[in-house]
């Protein structure tokens, strides 16, 4: 009686551990399994090939000793020879293994201690691969959870079949939670950690604001009202752009809700954080001016290609704008993804009447033409010496004051002019020991020789090994700033495609790559093709 009251008790206890941990019975009857094998090589020698099956049915422990049926022993508590294997069993061969029931055994304290342990560590690994399966697919997701612990101002929290860590960078500033607070936050990763919690909760992160309009705002559930980005200063302010795809519903007046309803439950969620709902728009201009709100906006210069706007604000506006510490500007670019300069419109008339002056003064020196002249040159749009040289002459003389015979004049100092820097330039190209067949390659000046030439660039093939970063330059975004790295050619007005062209020529050129290597597949042309029949 007292081997089956151990065997019930043994399957009880298996019962109740799968039970709390929310594994596997099984899992929990192999560890013990596992267990009592390290107790009884304790105790028959660590070099003894030992095996215990637990019936997880009645809870019967068979425990036995195996021995593999070898030629020649080298390892006698491991092994056994051939010949006294087939006393024991005829058809033993080679490679087989002989079960030898041992009798049962009582633990000692030190064996059931370390018994004790392997359970303990195999439940934990089974336990934290059920949690990993379980939360892996839940990255995005909004979790509620109680409060276990506190340390070092990482959150622990117990989400009931889980246990997540919120750590102290994630958790909204002057935000503070004691054992027992119930929290919501938001699934960013889940990830295999041999120890420690391994499902990490924000309450910072943007999208646990979009999340939670979604709970929120029906519509955004439903589909109706779409969130295009977000922005955070977590726990001072946070700005959200939305959409509508129908007409009659107001996507702004939406996540506000009856007198705030909707957005002010929002808002409680995240100790009392500012929200601006800004409607999105696909006019980058329109979507930035409203991305600055409160601020008024008198004008913006777009740069697409860099993907840089200037925006110019009345002078009483210009704090509003910025926002304190610069957060308004810096939430309105991470929202839009573009980079904003404000300046008011007396800094943009001061702006625009240095580069005036700069173009009066090139104007000036460059043809040697009085201060008048220079300045009816800059006032006309010209920017550069090279419009004025190849423009239409009759552009030129139908300026008021200017006839053809001082528009024919103009243009002849322009060219010379031209025809000097250029004979500087080349002598400088020389200096530096930059090749002349560089010039083959379309679109390469001498200026450009030059600058290439202090690049340490003398050849065809130093050329191309260029990648066309390196000429036109390229942008890196941290923390949502956007720093410009300039290449070796930013300072010539070369566009990515023309860059491209460039170094393609130069590798044609060093035989590199072919021609041939640059017609499309025709594999690639003839799935082409399917597709649009298809279609």
């Amino acid at each position: 009686m007292a081997v089956s009251a151990n065997r019930l008790e043994l399957l009880q206890i298996a019962d109740a551990v799968a039970r709390e941990k929310a594994i596997d019975k099984e899992i929990v009857i192999s560890a013990m399994a596992d267990a009592i094998q390290k107790a009884a090589r304790s105790r028959y020698g660590q070099e003894t090939n030992i095996r215990a099956d637990i019936n997880p049915k009645t809870g019967e422990l068979k425990l036995q000793r195996l021995m593999e049926v070898v030629e020649d022993v080298e390892e006698p508590a491991r092994q056994v020879p051939l010949s006294l294997a087939r006393g024991r069993n005829p058809d033993a061969q080679v490679g087989d293994f002989l079960a030898e029931q041992l009798p049962p055994m009582d633990f000692g304290r030190i064996a059931a201690q370390s018994a004790k342990q392997v359970i303990v560590q195999k439940v934990r690994e089974a336990e934290r691969d059920r949690q990993y399966d379980e939360y892996k697919d839940r990255i995005g997701e909004v979790v509620n959870g109680t409060v276990k612990r506190v340390e070092y101002g990482n959150v622990i929290v117990d989400l009931g079949r889980g246990e997540a860590i919120i750590r102290r960078d994630e958790l909204i500033p002057r935000e503070v939670f004691k054992y027992g607070d119930r929290v919501r936050a938001y699934v960013y990763d889940v990830r295999r950690e041999q120890r420690g919690p391994q499902i990490f909760l924000s309450r910072t992160h943007p999208q646990f604001m979009a999340k939670l309009f979604t709970m929120e705002v029906p519509e955004i559930y439903d589909g109706i009202i779409e969130i295009k980005s977000v922005a955070r200063d977590p726990g001072s302010r946070a700005k959200i752009a939305v959409i509508s795809n129908d007409t009659s519903i107001d996507p702004v007046g939406a996540c506000v809700g009856m007198r705030g309803s909707r957005v002010q439950a929002v808002v409680g969620e995240l100790q009392g954080e500012k929200i601006d709902i800004i409607p999105w728009n696909e006019n980058a201009a329109h979507f930035i001016v409203n991305a600055l709100q409160p601020a008024e906006v008198a004008k913006v210069v777009l740069d697409e290609d860099a993907e840089r706007i200037e925006v110019v604000v009345p002078d009483d506006q210009l704090s509003l704008a910025i926002g304190r510490r610069g957060q308004n500007v810096r939430l309105a670019s991470q929202l839009t993804g573009w980079d904003i300069d404000i300046m008011t419109e007396e800094e943009e008339s001061q702006r625009r009447q240095k580069e005036f002056s700069e173009r009066s003064t090139l104007f000036m020196d460059a043809l040697n033409v009085d201060e008048m002249v220079g300045q009816v040159l800059a006032s006309e749009g010209f920017t550069s010496v090279e419009e004025v040289a190849y423009v239409e002459g009759d552009e030129i003389a139908s300026i008021d004051g200017f006839d053809e015979d001082t528009a024919h004049e103009i243009q002849t100092r322009a060219r010379e002019y031209l025809e000097q820097i250029e004979a500087e330039h080349d002598t400088k190209r020389k200096e530096l020991g930059v090749s002349d067949e560089l010039r083959e390659i379309p679109g390469i000046t001498t200026a450009m020789m030059v600058s290439l030439g202090q690049d340490d660039v003398k050849t065809v093939e130093d050329f191309a090994g260029y990648a066309v970063d390196d000429l036109v330059g390229w942008r890196e975004r941290k923390n949502g700033e956007t720093t410009f790295l300039p290449g070796v050619l930013s300072d010539f007005d070369v566009s990515r495609a023309e860059a491209e062209q460039m170094v393609v020529a130069a590798r044609l050129k060093v035989g590199w790559i072919t021609e041939e290597d640059l017609q499309p597949n025709e594999e690639d042309t003839g799935s082409a093709d399917a597709e649009t029949a298809d279609s």
